[in-house]
């Protein structure tokens, strides 16, 4: 049997350390997915139920792994679908590879059916962007496009012309000319700066006083060198929601979080600091920053950079800057544990977090849908230990929450991997749910139901309008029946004492778990620092117009920290 383009495909990618694809099958890409059964030995096919899923999870894949993730669609609407999950990888800057399959290439042009130029169509998304136009171009193609998506940190796309899929790999049409000879190799710049800009660094933070560190993503791998650092200047650290596991959230030099999902701590010290460096982040909010600043950023390897820099420092016995947030931080955090209140009835939402964190293991990642769920994630699931933390950073989309979880513990079968999801973003992606099932992923699934699109509820709040069409009629709807009709543990939780319960028998459960919980409908997700125009406001919105307007409105003062 001849080796097909489609197989020299296959065989690139796992030459690269590519070992799993995402994607759903469709006669445009029938070849490609031979290609994967051929070759199951060496790559891993994961099919999904709906190809923006595919695409989340391999972007969770490369945040999770630092390795690039690959996703797979048909023609026409099969790469249309994964556009968003695409513009995720995109918006964080993470290496994704996502394969399309285009028409025939005679048929192409004159109007074939599912007729979409998909190369045309990502040209915003991709760094990288091409349609194959020969059979032998294939290996060095993929090389190329894999080599753009780690150097540019983002996304490359290839589609395939369904005929050439099948077509044998060295029957190019003009053997006269041949592409040009690749390897699977990434050669990586130098990770470290130049010693001229470590020393301009060393003297910027040597001679800062009330100095602030911004930790990001592109930090999560230097938590032992951002504690040095921090250390050595007497400075705390602040995590934006994307570096959350940078550093533990119990570490004395830690803030906690910023922005309107932050701590109140952290929004009061960069208001105070005159100094601000940036390490692994491009934080795009600027009105939480301190103005004016004066301000670095290391925009090269986070580790090799502070190891560079950190010998230069001056060591700093302990600041009034420091002292002063440690101190507002026991307050912080005294006040967010009362918040945890089980006796709380309706479940209030910290609470239920709060028990997640609690039961969890030390290694345990959480992934978490955009919207109100963020916020519960953000201020109450404690990193400790070696436990990770993911979401969708920069897009802030509905529905990664799920796919990420999959995407994730395909990477790493051995870890407790918990998508943290809202009923809003779950009911969107929900039958990625039977994505675990099929494979028998121990993935655990909580449903924080407030029976609403409460993020979506509170923006409209915020000004003082009242919410419309954010809230459907009827009772919030039994997730937990889905999950265990169709073979996976389920349990419906509607009183505070059951969660704990409920909670620990999904963890202990072998396979996938979901536990749908019935939580405060009226729970606002305040910002860390509520003025008292931003409480008026919101109580003004549920007074006219919202339902339980009473009972939201005390809710909306009773939590305020």
């Amino acid at each position: 049997m001849a080796r097909t383009a489609s197989e020299a495909l296959i065989e690139r990618l796992a030459d690269w350390g590519v070992d799993t694809v995402f994607g759903l099958p469709g006669d445009g890409i029938d070849g490609i997915v031979e290609g994967l059964r051929r070759h199951q030995d060496r790559v891993r096919f994961v099919p999904v139920h709906h190809e923006e899923a595919a695409a989340f999870m391999a972007t969770a894949h490369a945040k999770a792994t630092g390795k690039i993730g690959v996703c797979l669609a048909t023609s026409g609407p099969g790469g249309m679908h994964l556009l968003n999950g695409l513009y995720d990888a995109r918006l964080d800057h993470m290496p994704v590879l996502a394969i399309t399959g285009t028409p025939q290439a005679p048929a192409f042009g004159p109007g074939s059916a599912r007729e979409v130029a998909l190369d045309r169509l990502y040209g915003n998304v991709a760094e990288y962007n091409h349609q194959i136009g020969d059979p032998a171009q294939v290996t060095a193609v993929t090389d190329a496009a894999i080599r753009a998506a780690y150097a540019r940190r983002g996304v490359a796309h290839i589609t395939i012309p369904n005929d050439m899929q099948v077509a044998d790999a060295d029957a190019g049409p003009w053997p006269h000319v041949a592409p040009p000879a690749t390897s699977p190799v990434d050669p990586q710049p130098p990770a470290g700066p130049a010693e001229a800009d470590v020393r301009r660094l060393a003297g910027f933070l040597n001679e800062t006083e009330k100095i602030a560190i911004l930790a990001g993503a592109g930090a999560l791998h230097a938590r032992a060198e951002l504690l040095a650092l921090a250390q050595m200047l007497g400075a705390p650290i602040v995590k934006t929601l994307p570096g959350k596991a940078a550093v533990p959230d119990d570490s004395p030099y830690t803030t906690g979080g910023i922005g309107l999902l932050g701590t109140r701590p952290s929004e009061e010290l960069m208001k105070e600091a005159d100094a601000l460096f940036l390490v692994g982040t491009d934080f795009p909010y600027a009105r939480f920053l301190p103005a004016p600043a004066r301000t670095a950023q290391v925009d090269a390897d986070a580790r090799e950079t502070l190891r560079a820099v950190i010998p230069l420092l001056k060591q700093r016995s302990q600041t009034p800057f420091l002292a002063k947030y440690q101190g507002e931080m026991e307050t912080w955090r005294a006040r967010t544990a009362t918040l945890e209140d089980p006796s709380r009835d309706p479940i209030a939402p910290q609470y239920l977090m709060g028990v997640i964190s609690e039961l969890a293991t030390d290694d345990a990642i959480l992934t978490c849908d955009s919207g109100t769920i963020a916020t519960w994630a953000a201020r109450h699931w404690a990193i400790r230990g070696n436990r990770g933390f993911f979401l969708s950073g920069n897009l802030a989309t509905m529905a990664p929450g799920l796919p990420y979880a999959i995407g994730i513990q395909h990477a790493f079968p051995g870890r407790q991997v918990i998508a943290f999801v809202g009923d809003g973003g779950f009911a969107l992606l929900m039958a990625e749910f039977l994505t675990a099932i099929q494979h028998q992923l121990p993935v655990k699934v909580v449903v924080s139901n407030n029976n609403s699109l409460g993020q979506v509820l509170g923006d409209r709040m915020a000004p003082g309008n009242p919410g419309h069409g954010v809230r459907p009629p009827g009772p919030p709807v039994n997730f937990a029946a889905f999950a265990s009709t169709n073979g996976a543990f389920g349990a419906k939780v509607d009183r505070p004492g059951d969660v704990r319960e409920a909670m620990s028998l999904a963890l202990a459960s072998p396979g996938p778990a979901l536990v749908d919980v019935n939580v405060d409908p009226d729970e606002p997700p305040l910002p860390g620092k509520v003025e008292h125009e931003q409480a008026r406001q919101f109580a003004a919105a549920l007074l006219h117009g919202q339902r339980d307007g009473v009972t939201a409105t005390t809710t909306v003062f009773s939590d305020k920290i």
